[in-house]
């Protein structure tokens, strides 16, 4: 993101999430030594303080949006997963073209099957931290649902009159649609997470089985160029319906 000289006019301005939701206001940021805008401290509205990395907040004109830090990390991963995979790939088929000594190889792929390792290990922990807020969600749309429906049993025996069952309303369904476009949203990324790991692993035993063939002494033909990368299939997975 590029910096802006004048961000610091922007303390005290409502941030928003990407939903709509307005979850607090600027209350400062951290700069660097040479003077680079590194993060920014949010005041929510329970008076709590919240440091988020600056890369996270976009500016639009008057408005500031606060980007959803677990949607960037599964991002960073799904990209991060397969080109390492690639890597990988790349420097197995140099070896067995004897470009690279032995040694390097064990070496090199060592080193990056344990970087593989530890980028799926992250992965697994966002993919759990996204069912956790989709259970979230699942939960807030369930309490949104029984709000509206109480709200028409008052307003249906005379108890609440029309301006306030329009403005109750109005404040409901608001509401009820931004925690659907955030579990959706939180849906389709898991989704993207689950086919990055199925895809690795899908490769790694395609991987195996042509290793198996190979030691029968069947004929394997090696592709020219680097290997293809992980097929991911996007297939949005289904949650739980909500009530």
């Amino acid at each position: 993101m590029s910096q802006h000289p004048n961000l610091f006019l922007s303390v005290g301005k409502p941030v928003k999430d990407e939903y709509g939701r307005t979850i607090g206001k600027i209350a400062s940021f951290a700069v660097t030594p040479g003077g680079k805008f590194d993060a920014v401290f949010v005041e929510l509205g329970d008076g709590k303080f919240m440091k988020r990395s600056f890369e996270h907040l976009k500016f639009d004109g008057a408005d500031i949006t606060l980007l959803s830090e677990i949607k960037a990390s599964a991002s960073i991963l799904c990209d991060q997963i397969p080109l390492l995979w690639r890597k990988d790939q790349a420097l197995k088929d140099l070896s067995d073209k004897k470009k690279i000594p032995k040694e390097l190889y064990g070496e090199l792929h060592n080193s990056f099957d344990g970087a593989l390792t530890q980028l799926k290990n992250e992965a697994q922990t966002v993919k759990q931290q996204m069912e956790d807020e989709i259970t979230r969600c699942e939960k807030e749309t369930k309490a949104l649902n029984y709000a509206l429906v109480n709200l028409e049993i008052e307003h249906a025996i005379g108890k609440m009159d029309n301006q306030y069952y329009d403005t109750s309303f109005a404040i409901i369904q608001e509401n009820i649609k931004r925690v659907h476009m955030e579990k959706n949203d939180l849906e389709l990324t898991k989704s993207r997470v689950s086919n990055v790991l199925l895809g690795d692993a899908v490769k790694m035993d395609e991987g195996k089985n042509r290793t198996f063939e190979g030691s029968k002494g069947a004929s394997l033909s090696i592709a020219s160029g680097l290997p293809e990368p992980p097929v991911i299939v996007y297939v949005k997975e289904i949650g739980k319906t909500s009530i």
